[in-house]
């Protein structure tokens, strides 16, 4: 590609260009070990690193052209240099035209928030497959164009990544496509240069102050997205939530809402709750779905919204609504012959937990005790862990406390981090079990018939990822083998 073809989009970033214009591009990459000869290499500054260092390993490796922010200190002569306001911004609306701009040839829906973001999008997905659409997915579980899956590495991939897989959507037939736009990747611009036709907030929960620092910054993060949507798009929100109208503030987008407990666009009533289903009625209409829990209800509601709001016919939209099944890993049901339920789910935030116990108190409504096996994530956010394990204590009859994901933090010192926020009393139904299957037997040996094991953190994850090496682990193998099913 011509190279004024590809930084056509960035224009009115460009401070200097130094070189050759009339260059012919052989590939892009914001990533030095990536280019090849003929390429162009976007340096970009990033958590760990900073691409800019870079800059001579990827001239060496072939690079003709470097866009940079900050100048280096020696200009290598047959090299074209193109300075730029936010390289971060510039590597997606390159990427974006080196793949043919397929953002816009999608009907492309993004869905933000802490929790929820997955399963909407999942079921959106599906939702449009079965109405006889092509339709693809960007999710933290898994990458589908159309029924072709593909590995997920990142809730939202890299910028030349994300345009790669989109472009893969537009050759393989895809009209629709659903992606979860996590707060990191609007902070990060690996969404710049697309193009949305909708937006989704979910909810907004203490999650990744890690990276965030305050609840405000990880609000402002979620809300840019809502920022940048054009007039074109829609922008539907959880009015539920206290955060739901701030994301509409400053959008172009069209305005709409969805709740559970006030007036909205798109508005849910539960009529009946049980472990195989809800029975519940969406602006006036009944319909049974095979999801538990009120934070389920409000998935779905932003799945009915979004496809009337891409112009689907409700009827058929309530027809499909009412056959989809829960996204794997998330609120996933094992019954054992024994009379227990176990349930295995993604929860890893304060909230998310406390959404699938109060959805389990709804259905037991005291019929039965539940044991909840629970961990926190290492080299994540620290400030969660004591009011993860208050939840769990509040909520549940007995709380096994164990290992997560360590990554590269000890699995005990991460437990004493959660027990740090429980008192003597709360610590009598507590127990540590550093080991996570030993856990999760022992759970199994508490349950009589009628209770409810939860096990939370993991959900759909086949691994246990310690000291940088990902070992298979499934909880669900786990439950299974332990039950003989």
């Amino acid at each position: 590609m011509k190279l004024q073809e590809l930084v056509s989009d960035i224009q009115n970033d460009i401070i200097d260009t130094q070189g050759e214009k009339n260059v012919i591009v052989k590939g892009i990459a914001s990533d030095s070990r990536k280019v090849s000869e003929g390429f162009i290499f976007i340096a970009t500054r990033g958590v760990q690193s900073d691409g800019h260092d870079f800059i001579g390993k990827a001239i060496e490796l072939g690079a003709k052209v470097i866009v940079y922010e900050t100048e280096p200190a020696d200009l290598t002569p047959g090299i074209t240099y193109i300075k730029v306001k936010d390289s971060a911004d510039a590597v997606g609306k390159i990427a974006s035209a080196w793949f043919g701009h397929p953002s816009q040839q999608l009907n492309l829906v993004g869905v933000t928030g802490t929790n929820g973001k997955t399963t909407t999008a999942t079921l959106l997905y599906k939702m449009f497959l079965q109405l006889g659409f092509g339709a693809g997915l960007l999710s933290t579980v898994c990458n589908y164009v159309n029924e072709t899956e593909y590995p997920a590495t990142h809730t939202t991939p890299d910028p030349i990544s994300l345009n790669e897989f989109l472009a893969k959507m537009v050759e393989s037939g895809c009209e629709y496509a659903f992606m979860e736009v996590s707060s990191h990747a609007v902070h990060q611009k690996r969404i710049s240069g697309l193009q949305f036709k909708g937006g989704i907030f979910t909810n907004l929960t203490q999650d990744h102050l890690d990276y965030h620092k305050t609840m405000q910054e990880y609000l402002k993060a979620k809300k840019m997205f809502f920022d940048n949507l054009p007039a074109t798009a829609f922008a539907l929100t959880n009015v539920d939530d206290k955060n739901g109208l701030v994301m509409l503030q400053n959008t172009k987008a069209e305005k709409h809402t969805y709740s559970v407990k006030s007036l909205a666009d798109f508005k849910a009533r539960i009529l009946e709750k049980h472990f195989d289903g809800t029975a519940i009625e969406i602006n006036g209409r009944e319909l049974e779905v095979q999801f538990v829990g009120v934070f389920n209800v409000y998935n779905l509601l932003a799945v009915y919204g979004a496809a009337v709001l891409l112009g689907q016919d409700i009827d058929k939209v309530l027809v499909v609504l009412s056959t989809l099944r829960s996204v794997s890993g998330r609120f996933e049901t094992i019954r054992s012959n024994d009379g227990f339920t176990a349930i295995v789910d993604y929860a890893h935030t304060p909230d998310a937990l406390t959404n699938v116990l109060d959805a389990i108190h709804d259905v037991l409504d005291g019929g039965g005790r539940v044991i909840s096996v629970v961990g926190c994530g290492g080299n994540r956010d620290k400030t969660k862990r004591p009011i993860m394990a208050q939840e769990a204590v509040r909520l549940s009859d007995q709380v096994i406390l164990t290992s997560d994901n360590p990554r590269f933090e000890e699995p005990q010192a991460i437990i004493d981090d959660m027990v740090a926020g429980l008192d003597p009393v709360q610590m009598k139904k507590t127990l540590c079990i550093v080991e996570r299957e030993q856990a999760i037997k022992t759970a199994y040996t508490l349950a009589k018939s009628g209770d409810v094991i939860l096990i939370a953190g993991k959900g759909h994850e086949d691994y246990q990822d310690v000291k940088g090496i990902k070992h298979h682990f499934d909880d669900r193998e786990i439950v299974r083998s332990i039950l003989g099913l």
